[in-house]
Protein backbone atom coordinates (compact mmCIF):
# COMPACT_ATOMS: atom_id res chain seq x y z
CA UNK A 1 0.00 0.00 0.00
CA UNK A 2 1.11 3.55 -0.11
CA UNK A 3 0.51 6.94 -1.70
CA UNK A 4 2.91 8.12 -4.86
CA UNK A 5 2.54 11.12 -7.16
CA UNK A 6 0.08 11.41 -9.93
CA UNK A 7 -1.17 7.41 -9.08
CA UNK A 8 -4.45 8.81 -8.12
CA UNK A 9 -7.14 5.92 -6.30
CA UNK A 10 -5.20 3.15 -8.43
CA UNK A 11 -3.19 2.35 -6.65
CA UNK A 12 -3.63 4.19 -3.10
CA UNK A 13 -6.16 2.11 -0.97
CA UNK A 14 -5.76 1.02 2.16
CA UNK A 15 -7.88 -2.22 3.00
CA UNK A 16 -6.83 -3.28 6.30
CA UNK A 17 -10.29 -2.36 8.09
CA UNK A 18 -11.83 -4.30 5.10
CA UNK A 19 -9.64 -7.42 6.18
CA UNK A 20 -10.19 -7.10 9.67
CA UNK A 21 -14.05 -7.56 9.19
CA UNK A 22 -13.71 -10.81 8.05
CA UNK A 23 -13.79 -13.27 10.65
CA UNK A 24 -10.67 -15.27 11.25
CA UNK A 25 -8.63 -13.40 9.19
CA UNK A 26 -5.81 -12.23 11.09
CA UNK A 27 -4.10 -8.65 9.93
CA UNK A 28 -0.75 -7.09 10.52
CA UNK A 29 0.31 -3.89 9.72
CA UNK A 30 3.96 -3.12 10.97
CA UNK A 31 6.05 -0.44 11.05
CA UNK A 32 9.59 -1.20 11.84
CA UNK A 33 11.88 -3.55 10.10
CA UNK A 34 12.07 -5.39 12.93
CA UNK A 35 8.36 -6.11 13.65
CA UNK A 36 8.21 -6.78 10.23
CA UNK A 37 10.05 -10.16 10.45
CA UNK A 38 8.94 -10.78 13.70
CA UNK A 39 5.29 -10.65 12.52
CA UNK A 40 5.93 -12.85 9.32
CA UNK A 41 7.80 -15.23 11.04
CA UNK A 42 4.85 -15.43 13.34
CA UNK A 43 2.39 -15.78 10.58
CA UNK A 44 3.94 -18.17 9.21
CA UNK A 45 3.65 -20.29 12.71
CA UNK A 46 0.38 -19.63 12.98
CA UNK A 47 -2.31 -21.84 12.00
CA UNK A 48 -4.86 -19.05 11.17
CA UNK A 49 -4.73 -17.21 7.75
CA UNK A 50 -2.88 -14.24 8.22
CA UNK A 51 -2.50 -11.22 5.65
CA UNK A 52 -0.14 -8.72 6.34
CA UNK A 53 0.11 -5.14 4.75
CA UNK A 54 2.97 -2.80 4.38
CA UNK A 55 3.83 0.95 3.35
CA UNK A 56 5.93 1.15 0.47
CA UNK A 57 7.59 4.37 2.11
CA UNK A 58 8.73 2.29 5.24
CA UNK A 59 10.92 0.06 2.99
CA UNK A 60 13.66 3.10 3.18
CA UNK A 61 14.02 2.39 7.03
CA UNK A 62 17.28 1.05 7.82
CA UNK A 63 17.37 -0.59 11.50
CA UNK A 64 18.97 -3.88 13.19
CA UNK A 65 17.18 -7.06 13.03
CA UNK A 66 16.98 -10.45 15.14
CA UNK A 67 17.36 -13.45 11.76
CA UNK A 68 17.12 -15.90 14.78
CA UNK A 69 13.83 -18.04 13.90
CA UNK A 70 12.69 -17.98 17.40
CA UNK A 71 13.00 -14.64 17.63
CA UNK A 72 9.05 -13.39 16.91
CA UNK A 73 6.81 -10.46 17.73
CA UNK A 74 3.32 -11.96 19.23
CA UNK A 75 0.29 -10.79 16.94
CA UNK A 76 -2.22 -8.85 18.70
CA UNK A 77 0.26 -7.08 20.99
CA UNK A 78 1.17 -3.29 20.21
CA UNK A 79 4.23 -1.37 20.93
CA UNK A 80 4.99 1.56 22.78
CA UNK A 81 6.89 3.49 20.40
CA UNK A 82 7.44 6.43 22.41
CA UNK A 83 6.36 6.95 26.15
CA UNK A 84 4.18 10.34 26.95
CA UNK A 85 2.22 11.52 29.66
CA UNK A 86 0.22 14.24 28.16
CA UNK A 87 -1.60 12.68 25.46
CA UNK A 88 -2.12 9.34 23.62
CA UNK A 89 -1.73 9.07 19.80
CA UNK A 90 -2.64 5.47 18.17
CA UNK A 91 -1.21 4.86 14.76
CA UNK A 92 -1.00 2.91 11.66
CA UNK A 93 1.65 2.14 8.97
CA UNK A 94 3.46 5.09 7.81
CA UNK A 95 1.50 7.19 10.49
CA UNK A 96 3.58 6.27 13.02
CA UNK A 97 6.28 7.74 11.20
CA UNK A 98 4.11 11.09 11.17
CA UNK A 99 3.51 10.75 14.69
CA UNK A 100 6.60 10.19 15.71
CA UNK A 101 7.98 13.98 14.29
CA UNK A 102 4.74 15.53 15.20
CA UNK A 103 5.77 14.09 19.30
CA UNK A 104 9.04 15.45 18.53
CA UNK A 105 7.70 19.01 17.26
CA UNK A 106 5.36 19.05 20.14
CA UNK A 107 7.76 18.96 22.41
CA UNK A 108 10.20 20.79 21.30
CA UNK A 109 7.77 23.96 21.28
CA UNK A 110 5.27 23.36 24.15
CA UNK A 111 7.80 21.13 26.68
CA UNK A 112 4.39 18.39 26.42
CA UNK A 113 5.34 14.30 26.41
CA UNK A 114 3.18 12.56 23.62
CA UNK A 115 2.99 8.49 23.70
CA UNK A 116 2.93 7.01 20.50
CA UNK A 117 1.44 3.30 19.92
CA UNK A 118 1.65 1.36 17.36
CA UNK A 119 -1.06 -1.28 17.42
CA UNK A 120 0.99 -3.80 14.76
CA UNK A 121 -1.16 -5.92 14.60
CA UNK A 122 -4.96 -4.99 13.38
CA UNK A 123 -7.12 -7.86 14.20
CA UNK A 124 -7.09 -9.45 16.22
CA UNK A 125 -6.10 -6.78 19.39
CA UNK A 126 -5.23 -6.56 22.79
CA UNK A 127 -6.21 -3.02 23.86
CA UNK A 128 -4.94 -2.84 27.28
CA UNK A 129 -1.75 -1.47 26.26
CA UNK A 130 -3.50 1.30 24.69
CA UNK A 131 -6.55 1.35 27.62
CA UNK A 132 -3.41 2.29 30.11
CA UNK A 133 -1.92 4.82 28.44
CA UNK A 134 -5.39 6.43 27.67
CA UNK A 135 -6.04 6.33 31.50
CA UNK A 136 -2.43 7.59 31.94
CA UNK A 137 -3.13 10.63 29.54
CA UNK A 138 -6.81 11.31 29.37
CA UNK A 139 -6.02 12.10 26.05
CA UNK A 140 -6.49 10.28 22.54
CA UNK A 141 -5.76 10.64 18.98
CA UNK A 142 -6.08 7.88 16.32
CA UNK A 143 -4.30 8.53 13.08
CA UNK A 144 -5.07 6.00 10.98
CA UNK A 145 -3.82 5.11 7.64
CA UNK A 146 -6.94 4.69 6.08
CA UNK A 147 -10.70 6.45 5.68
CA UNK A 148 -12.14 7.51 8.96
CA UNK A 149 -15.50 6.22 7.72
CA UNK A 150 -16.37 2.66 9.30
CA UNK A 151 -11.91 2.19 9.82
CA UNK A 152 -9.82 0.66 12.15
CA UNK A 153 -9.86 4.71 13.68
CA UNK A 154 -13.71 4.08 14.35
CA UNK A 155 -12.96 0.78 16.19
CA UNK A 156 -10.12 2.03 18.46
CA UNK A 157 -12.29 5.25 18.86
CA UNK A 158 -15.23 3.31 20.36
CA UNK A 159 -13.23 0.93 22.26
CA UNK A 160 -11.41 3.67 24.14
CA UNK A 161 -14.32 5.64 24.83
CA UNK A 162 -16.35 2.61 25.99
CA UNK A 163 -13.45 1.53 28.44
CA UNK A 164 -11.93 5.43 29.00
CA UNK A 165 -14.59 7.35 29.43
CA UNK A 166 -14.30 8.45 32.98
CA UNK A 167 -10.94 9.14 32.14
CA UNK A 168 -11.07 11.20 28.95
CA UNK A 169 -10.54 14.67 29.41
CA UNK A 170 -12.02 15.48 25.72
CA UNK A 171 -13.52 13.14 23.11
CA UNK A 172 -11.24 10.59 21.11
CA UNK A 173 -9.77 12.88 17.39
CA UNK A 174 -9.58 10.73 14.35
CA UNK A 175 -7.43 11.34 11.45
CA UNK A 176 -7.56 9.74 8.35
CA UNK A 177 -7.72 10.34 4.59
CA UNK A 178 -10.48 12.93 3.10
CA UNK A 179 -13.89 11.17 2.40
CA UNK A 180 -13.34 10.96 -1.33
CA UNK A 181 -10.97 8.86 -4.01
CA UNK A 182 -7.29 9.97 -3.61
CA UNK A 183 -7.06 12.95 -6.23
CA UNK A 184 -4.19 12.41 -9.13
CA UNK A 185 -2.62 15.72 -8.68
CA UNK A 186 0.33 16.98 -6.18
CA UNK A 187 -1.43 19.57 -4.45
CA UNK A 188 -4.65 17.72 -3.84
CA UNK A 189 -2.90 14.36 -2.99
CA UNK A 190 -1.17 16.61 -0.23
CA UNK A 191 -4.59 17.68 1.24
CA UNK A 192 -6.07 14.07 1.27
CA UNK A 193 -3.52 12.69 3.50
CA UNK A 194 -2.81 13.58 7.07
CA UNK A 195 1.04 14.41 7.88
CA UNK A 196 2.78 16.00 10.68
CA UNK A 197 1.49 19.10 11.01
CA UNK A 198 -1.75 17.86 11.03
CA UNK A 199 -1.33 15.73 13.86
CA UNK A 200 0.60 18.38 15.46
CA UNK A 201 -2.77 20.88 15.22
CA UNK A 202 -4.95 18.26 16.72
CA UNK A 203 -2.55 17.81 19.55
CA UNK A 204 -2.55 21.66 20.44
CA UNK A 205 -5.84 21.54 19.64
CA UNK A 206 -6.91 18.86 22.89
CA UNK A 207 -3.95 20.52 25.17
CA UNK A 208 -5.42 24.29 24.46
CA UNK A 209 -2.35 24.97 23.02
CA UNK A 210 -0.99 28.20 21.16
CA UNK A 211 -0.33 26.81 17.46
CA UNK A 212 2.93 27.00 16.93
CA UNK A 213 4.98 28.28 13.89
CA UNK A 214 6.25 25.59 11.90
CA UNK A 215 7.36 27.63 8.93
CA UNK A 216 11.54 26.66 9.77
CA UNK A 217 10.63 22.98 10.73
CA UNK A 218 11.65 20.45 8.00
CA UNK A 219 9.43 17.63 7.61
CA UNK A 220 10.84 14.23 5.56
CA UNK A 221 8.84 13.79 2.26
CA UNK A 222 9.26 10.57 0.08
CA UNK A 223 8.00 12.65 -2.48
CA UNK A 224 11.19 14.87 -2.89
CA UNK A 225 13.40 12.12 -3.20
CA UNK A 226 11.17 10.24 -5.56
CA UNK A 227 12.30 10.73 -9.18
CA UNK A 228 10.01 8.08 -11.54
CA UNK A 229 7.09 5.92 -11.67
CA UNK A 230 6.94 3.03 -9.59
Amino acid sequence: IGRGWGQSAQHSKSLHSFFAHVPGLKVIMPTTPFDAKGLLASAIRDDNPVICLEHRWLYDIVDKVDVAPEALVPLGKPSVLQEGTDLTIVATSWMNIEALRAAEVVNKFHGKKVEVIDPRTIAPLDYKIIYESVNKTGQCIVADYDWVNCGFSAEVAARVSESCFNRLKSPVTRLGFSETPCPTTRPLENKFYPNTIDIVRQVESKLNLKPSDLSKEKFYSYENKFKGPF
